[in-house]
């Protein structure tokens, strides 16, 4: 098994009464996940956690690591909380509307998996430069991808919060699975949007090259989102490999 070490932390931010974002972080069987709720009244807490108890659930007990598995088990994870998500929704429909996006991180015998639904993010350091890995499901980056706005202005529209892809929304899941080999010393970073829409790229490499534990980070990160306004729920989970 790879040698990491994994600290998260989770704020409901300045903003938002409850907070609807999950994370799980798990050294022994070597993923760890963010989970952001959505739905609001339509217990967008509860499609978040689902989407975590159904990860632990699929997670538990590995023996073999080979990429192959590892990728069949991160679907598996995303499938089951789709539908534990959808039946819960069947059961008291006035939850409709609620479901989740989710970035899963998990190591096979050489690698990484992630699977990656929404607008929460995969960020990868390494060598002391960060780079996102993950591509937000969502309107204003599809309209980026077409060329009809900048980057720039997607930072700053007023529909960049809708979101094309989610976790317990629809029966056929759109799920992007990335993969890759992993380094000593490759830090990676989950994070709901409530921190990658508050702090700009500079600063999160800034706060993640930093010589200091990763709860400190973590921390720092969580601070840096809430100085910026903390308006929304703030998920940051770090996972370092050596």
């Amino acid at each position: 098994m790879i040698k990491i070490e994994i600290a998260g932390n989770t704020d409901i931010g300045l903003v938002r009464h409850k907070n609807e974002d999950t994370f799980v972080i798990d050294t022994e069987e070597q993923f760890c996940l963010v989970a952001d709720g959505m739905g609001g009244a339509a217990a967008g807490e509860l499609a978040s956690r689902f989407f975590g108890e159904a990860t632990a659930e699929v997670f538990t007990g590995m023996v073999n690591r080979s990429e192959e598995i590892i990728v069949q088990k991160v679907q598996a994870a995303f499938k089951e909380a789709n539908e534990k998500i959808l039946r819960h929704i069947e059961e008291k429909p006035e939850h409709k509307g609620m479901g989740c996006t989710a970035e899963l991180l998990a190591l096979a015998d050489d690698g990484f998996v992630i699977g990656h639904m929404g607008d929460s993010r995969t960020y990868r350091v390494r060598h002391r430069r960060m780079r996102q890995l993950t591509k937000d499901h969502s309107l204003v980056q599809e309209q980026v991808d077409q060329g009809i706005i900048s980057r720039e202005e997607a930072k700053v529209h007023t529909m960049r919060n809708i979101i094309l892809r989610a976790v317990g929304v629809k029966e056929d899941l759109a799920l992007d699975i990335l993969r890759g080999q992993v380094e000593d010393g490759d830090l990676f970073l989950l994070c709901s949007d409530g921190l990658s829409d508050m702090v700009d790229e500079i600063q999160l490499e800034t706060i993640l090259v930093e010589d200091i534990s990763l709860e400190r980070k973590a921390n720092k990160l969580i601070d840096a989102a809430k100085k910026a306004g903390g308006k929304d729920n703030i998920t940051a989970v770090l996972l370092k490999i050596g």
